[in-house]
């Protein structure tokens, strides 16, 4: 199942089987954020850079562990916003970060062969350590069983959030929109409104769940969809007025 035009066609009204989504209007489809949202991105990540960062930090301990997964995944979003505009690869943004989490610690990752093996193993490892929230398969399950259609639209390229659905057991997810699928990133309109079209619903019947309160709830509600906020880490953000949950058992009855 996962999300294809003809289950679209088949859904009726809102709260099909166990669903309670009444309280979010009329919804015939649902969109997700996929990093943080449906998989646990930063356990994946701060795993694997741990594995290939061990032989250069010998005794660090953790809270430093702790502080170097916090640089690479929260510190050094920069360089991601570079690698988005086209100013950086993919593969640079996230040289760049492994070298400024390792420099803190007053590490350096030498050009060459070193960076080459660091990146290469950490590229190697990471999908691996990739599981989807333990919240993710019962709302799947209940939308299956509801008839209503399902995907995801991700700041990420295609074929990469691919492979991390499958390496997260989410095959069933066959609706995916990439920033290589439409040519922009979130919070342009078009990339959600691929995902919809691709639903086969209506901007205003869909929702659109993620954990970046701007990216998602905001740019999705800005792009006509019912942007939703997946604030997991109960973070506090003064004059939010938009849709809130902190996990995506909210959306069950």
């Amino acid at each position: 199942m996962g999300g294809t035009a003809a289950q679209s066609a088949a859904t009726g009204a809102v709260g099909a089987g166990p669903f309670a989504l009444a309280s979010f209007g009329t919804v015939r489809g649902v969109l997700f954020d996929i990093d943080d949202t449906l998989v646990d991105l930063e356990y994946s990540m701060t795993t694997a850079l741990r594995d290939v960062s061990e032989h250069l930090l010998p005794g660090l301990d953790a809270a430093g562990w702790e502080k170097f997964g916090r640089i690479f995944t929260h510190e050094t979003t920069h360089f991601y916003d570079r690698y988005l505009a086209g100013e950086l690869t993919f593969n640079e943004q996230r040289l760049l970060r492994g070298r400024a989490a390792l420099g803190h610690f007053g590490v350096e990752l030498e050009e060459g062969d070193q960076s080459h093996a660091w990146l290469s193993e950490y590229a190697r490892l990471q999908p691996s350590y990739v599981r989807a929230f333990d919240d993710v398969a019962p709302v799947l399950d209940a939308l299956d069983d509801a008839g209503i259609p399902y995907g995801a639209v991700s700041n990420n390229v295609h074929d990469y959030q691919r492979v991390k659905l499958d390496s997260a057991g989410l095959s069933r997810i066959s609706v995916l929109v990439g920033t290589d699928t439409v040519g922009v990133p979130k919070p342009d309109p078009a990339i959600y409104l691929e995902g919809v079209r691709r639903l086969g619903t209506r901007p205003e019947e869909t929702l659109y769940v993620g954990d970046n309160r701007l990216l998602d709830a905001d740019g999705a509600t800005a792009a006509g969809l019912r942007g939703i906020w997946l604030n997991r880490v109960g973070e506090t953000v003064e004059g939010f007025a938009g849709r809130e949950i902190d996990s995506l058992s909210r959306l069950l009855g």
